[in-house]
């Protein structure tokens, strides 16, 4: 496991929703593998939470390196295959954040 997690929330429309799962697990994640330093991603739905506005899905990214997701390399593969035009435009809520492993 790398020393830090990339967390990346979304919300995306029910319409899209059977779209959106398919092409990450299919297309978006495998292409992102192929980024050296990244060397897992796992994705999950929300089933509860306390706070208001809280994005539906999340997807959490193991790399070596803070800076990965501003790399020409990640950049590259996140805009591969159908992500870029049949998805980013309909994903809402977004948000990022990197921490890093404290033990």
């Amino acid at each position: 496991m790398g020393d830090y997690l990339y967390l990346v929330q979304m919300d995306v429309p029910n319409a899209k929703e059977d779209a959106f799962n398919r092409i990450y697990d299919t297309q978006h994640v495998p292409n992102l593998l192929n980024v050296p330093g990244l060397s897992a991603c796992k994705r999950y739905k929300l089933e509860s939470t306390d706070q208001e506005g809280m994005a539906r899905y999340l997807a959490l990214y193991e790399m070596d390196s803070p800076d990965l997701p501003e790399t020409a390399e990640w950049k590259e593969q996140s805009d591969k295959g159908d992500w870029a035009k049949e998805i980013r435009p309909h994903t809402t809520n977004r948000s990022h954040a990197v921490f890093k492993k404290v033990n």
